[in-house]
């Protein structure tokens, strides 16, 4: 299929869900008028959004999914945390102190957190969290920061230091990680634990239901030391589907969620969305890519790899998927920051380029069928990604018939997002993978490429190994300074670039919608989301679902 006709088809039937879905709410959202909004604040209310599965694990170092993280940020807290502009700044330190040219850290912490169960958050939980962390019966993924602690030292209560054999720079960030309770946990077993369902923190909410495969409902902290939040409750209610998520948000009732392309920019304006909606549109901190399982043999070869990569056309994804919202991704930085690297460019489209390496690699079409074999055995692969989210799975649709172009068969296969994280992407059980990962401020991507971590459950699930990426981000993580990072980062993306573990497709613009009846949104460079328990109803515009 011609590429024209393959974007007109999606297109075609893209609008011929807009059509039925069109127009404003069934039941109409009603506008606010800015009038009638108080000049302070209002306590109360209920904010209600979707999450696309059940959160895996409420024990933050136990979660690599994104909805876990992103509903245990509003219970617990971390020693620091990102403001508006993505600078590190205290939360639950009162102060902290970086000497020694990074090797020694001094911490303070705040004396007035607690507990919701009433016991008071100490130095005593800071190290229960870093040894558990470090311990190595724990199943975690992010041990590898604090592995590199010489030494941990309480000096009082409320106050302790930490040592380091040689500059770390990513040492500061790394606790910023959300501290546990000791009191709770100490001598449990993390992965049987009625603490993981039933959790304790010291955030903004607290966790007051849980149901199953339904909802969850988070109650706002009356001791939460930063003062208790505005609006009262907030319910993530488990819609896996995009499309079910926002008919809800057409009847009402959802107050926010992350709109699609085709959303954003023709199915939330005119009657019944102006006025009682709010929209707004950056560039995602995250990118979506496909890649390749190292275990499958056809993707040993480095020449399949990069075969695949000039198969894909990512204007055409840009265009297809993102109407035009977002951009080309040539690695793992988000483009316009410092590490990012714009003498990588993508790969250009060049099918013929691809067939070259194919055959290169051996494979042909030696029978006339129009696909590819080698060995007696076909290309056929099976590409996996979540159900729910209509951006990766349009793209790979795009990508199923442009490697169909080259000889390649791809199925497509979509998974309920628990069992996805838990069943495929920990356990390695694929063959490629759509997915995305969110770009941090910090270029140290050891987490995600170093083969240290390329085990069940590890970040590396592509089971990814190059001992010279492995010698780089081992020795990035001990530089200080834009200067000195810089140039050992650009060669960390010549070699992802070069070996194409992954296809990086394209960093999509996030674009959150929230009903107008929520105050206090303002769009910054971390998002909307930093400065969430400040948001708030008028008394005269709030309800409970």
């Amino acid at each position: 299929m011609r590429l024209a006709n393959l974007i007109a088809c999606l297109l075609c039937a893209l609008f011929l869900t807009a059509c039925s879905d069109g127009g404003g709410p069934a039941t109409p959202v009603p506008p606010v008028n800015p009038a009638d909004i108080p000049a302070e604040p209002e306590s109360g209310g209920t904010l209600v959004q979707p999450t696309i599965g059940e959160p895996s694990n409420l024990i933050p170092i136990l979660a690599t999914d994104g909805s876990s993280h992103e509903i245990a940020g509003q219970i617990y807290v971390g020693l620091l945390k990102y403001d508006k502009d993505i600078n590190l700044v205290p939360y639950a330190a009162e102060s902290y102190e970086v000497l020694d040219n990074g090797r020694l850290l001094r911490f303070k912490l705040r004396e007035d957190i607690y507990w919701t169960d009433g016991v008071q958050l100490t130095a005593d939980d800071v190290e229960f969290t870093y040894r558990l962390t470090i311990d190595p019966k724990t199943p975690t993924a992010y041990a590898g920061n604090f592995k590199l602690v010489k030494e941990f030292r309480k000096t009082g209560r409320f106050s302790f230091e930490v040592t380091y054999d040689r500059p770390f720079a990513k040492a500061l960030v790394s606790w910023a990680t959300d501290i546990l309770p000791k009191h709770l946990l100490e001598g449990e077993d993390l992965l049987n634990t009625r603490y993981s369902r039933a959790p304790v923190g010291a955030g903004p909410y607290m966790l007051t239901e849980w149901t199953a495969g339904s909802q969850l409902v988070l109650t706002a902290n009356p001791n939460f030391f930063e003062g208790k939040p505005y609006i009262d409750r907030i319910v993530y209610r488990m819609i896996p589907d995009m499309g079910t998520q926002f008919l809800e948000l057409k009847a009402g009732n959802l107050d926010m969620m992350g709109l699609d392309p085709l959303q954003y920019l023709y199915q939330t304006s005119g009657p019944g969305w102006d006025g009682s909606f709010q929209k707004f549109e950056f560039l995602a901190s995250g990118y979506t890519f496909l890649g390749f399982n190292f275990k499958h043999p056809f993707f040993q070869d480095v020449r399949v790899r990069q075969a695949v990569d000039y198969a894909i056309d990512r204007r055409e994804l840009v265009k297809g998927v993102l109407y035009g919202l977002g951009a080309a991704a040539n690695g793992p930085y988000k483009p316009g920051t410092w590490q990012y690297d714009m003498n990588v460019k993508p790969r250009p489209y060049d099918p013929a380029k691809a067939r070259e390496l194919l055959a290169e690699a051996g494979w042909t079409d030696s029978d006339g069928d129009g696909w590819l074999d080698k060995d007696g055995k076909r290309f056929a692969i099976s590409i996996i990604t979540n159900q729910g989210n209509t951006q990766r799975i349009k793209t790979g649709v795009i990508l199923q018939q442009r490697l169909r172009d080259v000889g390649i068969q791809v199925s497509l296969r979509t998974v309920e997002w628990a069992a996805f994280i838990k069943e495929f992407v920990d356990k390695g059980r694929f063959d490629a993978i759509i997915l995305g990962w969110n770009i941090l401020q910090d270029p140290d991507i050891y987490d995600v490429w170093h083969s240290s971590q390329a085990v069940d459950g590890g970040l590396n699930f592509t089971r990814y190994v190059n001992p010279e990426l492995d010698e780089l981000l081992e020795r990035g993580r001990h530089l200080v300074g834009q200067a000195a990072r810089k140039p050992l980062y650009d060669r960390v993306q010549e070699i992802l670039h070069d070996d194409a573990p992954y296809c990086f497709l394209y960093v999509p613009m996030a674009l959150p919608i929230v009903q107008a009846r929520i105050q206090n949104i303002k769009a910054a460079p971390a998002g909307i989301s930093y400065n969430s328990e400040k948001w708030w109803i008028p008394r005269g515009l709030q309800h409970q679902p």
